[in-house]
């Protein structure tokens, strides 16, 4: 399923300051401003990226689905000790990683053409945050929402790693799709509306990690720029809103 005859290709549309990656006109797959190329336009980015409220200084990050690479050049830009692979299994979206600024392939960041459920399952290396964004012409792909596939999440994670997944709200099989992440992962999972009703955010630790994480003020991660900062704090206050709930 990797070459190029089995995959739809997204087309690009642009504004005065915008460029957009799309599968279709009712979707927007990706959205990048073309003064700020980094920065995180779509809510949803910036819940998924909440990540660092839990892991602030994570090693190693592995993200199934480039898009235009709004994660993946965040992450690039603002944790330069953390290295970042990102699979993606459509050809025709790595065909536009220049047009939307993905940085080259170097020491720290990488991009690989693959499919995200077997580079899950076979990979022999162990990420502190695995980050799920993987979708298609026809929503999200059901081997990237399997039991099977959540249980081999659990494997590819570190101790006290952490699952990012993004679900959307209107999936018919939503709550299913919940309760197979609660199931792998132990019942260890945070469920956080992207504040656009569209999308909702699965966090799932490993390791107890969420049930040990303290409640309190919503605060800049150390060493977290102002820049970065400023973009994610409402997605962290959400977060903290969600966690008290769990909590409770």
């Amino acid at each position: 399923m990797l070459d190029t005859a089995h995959h739809a290709k997204p087309y690009v549309r642009e504004t005065l300051d915008t460029r957009a990656m799309h599968f279709s006109i009712s979707e927007t797959q990706s959205r990048m401003h073309l003064k700020r190329p980094d920065a995180l336009t779509l809510e949803y980015t910036r819940t998924m990226t909440g990540f660092l409220l839990f892991k602030p200084r994570p090693a190693r990050i592995a993200m199934i689905g480039l898009g235009g690479g709004s994660i993946a050049k965040f992450c690039h830009r603002h944790l330069p000790t953390s290295h970042m692979t990102t699979v993606e299994i459509n050809p025709h979206v790595i065909a536009l990683r220049d047009q939307f600024d993905v940085p080259p392939d170097g020491p720290r960041f990488r991009v690989i053409h693959g499919d995200g459920a077997s580079f899950v399952r076979e990979s022999a290396e162990r990420f502190d945050v695995l980050l799920v964004d993987g979708f298609d012409l026809e929503g999200q792909p059901p081997a990237l929402c399997s039991q099977r596939f959540y249980d081999d999440c659990v494997d590819v994670l570190a101790p006290d790693g952490l699952l990012v997944a993004n679900l959307h709200t209107g999936h018919k099989q939503f709550d299913e799709l919940v309760e197979r992440i609660r199931r792998s992962f132990a019942g260890s999972a945070l469920v956080v509306d992207d504040g656009e009703c569209s999308n909702s955010i699965v966090f799932a630790g490993k390791g107890g990690l969420l049930a040990r994480q303290p409640v309190g003020p919503v605060r800049c991660p150390r060493g977290l720029s102002a820049e970065a900062w400023t973009q994610l704090m409402p997605a962290f206050a959400r977060m903290v809103s969600a966690l008290q709930r769990m909590q409770a």
